[in-house]
């Protein structure tokens, strides 16, 4: 008989770290705001039954994961910045796909540009070809 899992989502919204990221240099010279928000999609079945932090993948982990790329790198763009965050989220076994979206608030005349990134991970035991 096949076992058939269900997926869950965690969300991590409105994470708001400062980083210096941007296309022009004075953006990169001074910190700015940058807001992040994470899903990550993973068989939420075992923890969910145990009950037990072990089990589960840590939102303060996601949190800090997201904390470490936004303060300690450097990116032109939004986009490369947010591939960087999906790089370091996915890198849990666990983590079968993650969405996440980069913000710079106002940063156009009020207006808060936002880039949005997804990865969705291979099913264990498919190689790529």
């Amino acid at each position: 008989m096949t076992e058939h899992r269900r997926h869950g989502v965690i969300r991590v919204n409105g994470m708001r770290f400062w980083g210096k990221h941007g296309a022009l240099a004075h953006e990169r010279e001074r910190s700015q705001p940058i807001d992040i928000d994470l899903e990550v999609i993973a068989d939420l079945n075992v923890p969910a039954a145990s009950d037990r932090l072990e089990d589960a993948i840590d939102y303060a982990a996601l949190f800090a994961q997201c904390e470490r790329v936004v303060t300690t790198t450097s990116f032109t763009l939004l986009e490369a910045l947010a591939e960087q965050i999906l790089t370091s989220v996915c890198a849990d076994e666990r983590v079968l796909e993650a969405v996440v979206r980069v913000s710079k608030p106002r940063l156009l005349d009020g207006a808060t540009p936002q880039v949005q990134l997804a990865r969705a991970k291979a099913p264990r035991g498919d190689a790529p070809n």
